[in-house]
């Protein structure tokens, strides 16, 4: 009896130790942002980016940490932009033993989550949030590969001083961190300018008649509205202001509205909004096997953050491997050490964990399409 109970100790410690093996050789990369819900489309760019990325690490055999290789396993994090399931999910992650985050997507829950991960020292770099709050915090485990909501700002405010030469502004924004910082933002470089916006006041994400501030808007007599937020609400918005009001004011947002549902769902109303975003990554070259491979892959073309999804992964995974360990501190101070080559082209971080720059041009709606503005 003796032997029969020492036999299946041995055989359950050898399955535990090959149990702790496997899971030693794999290594975690949390990727989290809205995959369902009224945001999911830029969850799946999020999404799509990392898997991309993932799928090429392991096809070659994984990520090489000191002698050993080891296959990428993503954890996926559904915050539904949600700062509560995001700070959730930033636990779950770091008790799960994640290297490294992908995420967030909404600066409201990023700023949140990071909290988390910096306690933890687990590295985070966000492909698309963009309040200046998130790497103004001195968390030196925290990056972005975007740009800030200050540059953005500067941007659009210039061109409707200098391009459109519009006197009479009208701000909306939805109230959340993304949103209200980017309207602040927006308002705060018009009013440097010499332009007081003639009606500023927020929405709240979800509602779907904004008819009432927008009638209180219309009575300022606008030339412009400016709406800081996601796309949902600024479909609405557009259409409600030309459908049911009949505004003819110029409309212009962010880059939170860069996604083809914004010109499909609202259709005509949608034509000659302005948007700020980055320059058309589809024309640079470093991005072209990108744009191939997820082609090939999913049988669509990449979205607004998909590259950059992709670019923040690829980040996470060669500092690991360059540094051969997992550890907070080395890989923060790997990702700054040097210019990064990526499929955005060359990016270098700041003390901050911003990138050094990050040009915002204008896009616009033109026969239902985004097309940037020259």
């Amino acid at each position: 009896m003796r032997d029969k109970l020492f036999t299946v100790l041995t055989i359950l410690a050898a399955a535990a130790f090959l149990g702790t093996a496997a899971h030693a050789a794999t290594l975690k990369l949390g990727v989290a942002g809205p995959l369902t819900g009224d945001q999911a489309a830029f969850g799946e760019m999020l999404k799509n980016g990392a898997t991309l990325a993932v799928e090429e690490w392991n096809a070659k055999g994984g990520v090489k940490v000191g002698k050993k290789k080891m296959k990428v396993d993503i954890l996926w994090g559904d915050d539904r932009h949600d700062p509560r399931e995001g700070v959730s999910i930033a636990h779950k992650f770091v008790n799960s033993g994640a290297a490294g985050i992908v995420g967030h997507f909404n600066s409201s829950v990023s700023i949140p989550a990071s909290t988390v991960y910096a306690e933890a020292g687990v590295v985070q770099i966000t492909p698309a949030s963009t309040n200046p709050k998130l790497t103004e915090q001195g968390f030196s485990t925290v990056f972005r590969v975007c740009g800030r909501d200050d540059q953005q700002g500067e941007v659009a405010a210039n061109y409707i001083v200098d391009k459109l030469k519009l006197k009479r502004i009208a701000i909306l924004h939805d109230k959340t961190t993304y949103g209200q910082g980017l309207a602040d933002e927006t308002k705060r470089f018009l009013e440097k300018r010499g332009v007081k916006p003639v009606f500023y006041s927020g929405v709240v994400q979800g509602d779907k008649d904004y008819t009432p501030v927008l009638t209180a808007a219309k009575q300022k007599n606008p030339e412009l509205v400016y709406f800081g937020g996601i796309h949902p609400e600024a479909i609405l918005l557009v259409k409600q202001m030309r459908e049911r009001l009949g505004m003819k004011a110029h409309f212009m947002s962010g880059d939170g509205i860069v996604t083809d549902e914004y010109y499909k769902i609202a259709g005509k109303s949608a034509e000659g909004t302005y948007i700020t975003f980055t320059p058309d990554q589809t024309k640079l070259a470093a991005a072209q096997n990108v744009i191939k491979n997820h082609r090939k892959r999913f049988g669509k073309e990449v979205g607004a953050y998909t590259i950059y999804s992709y670019v923040a992964t690829n980040m996470i995974l060669s500092a690991i491997q360059a540094t051969g360990s997992t550890n907070g501190s080395k890989l923060s101070a790997h990702l700054r050490s040097k210019p990064w080559n990526t499929s955005l082209g060359k990016l270098q971080f700041n003390k901050k964990g911003d990138v050094l720059e990050s040009p915002y041009v204008l896009w616009q709606v033109k026969g239902s399409k985004f097309v940037e503005i020259k």
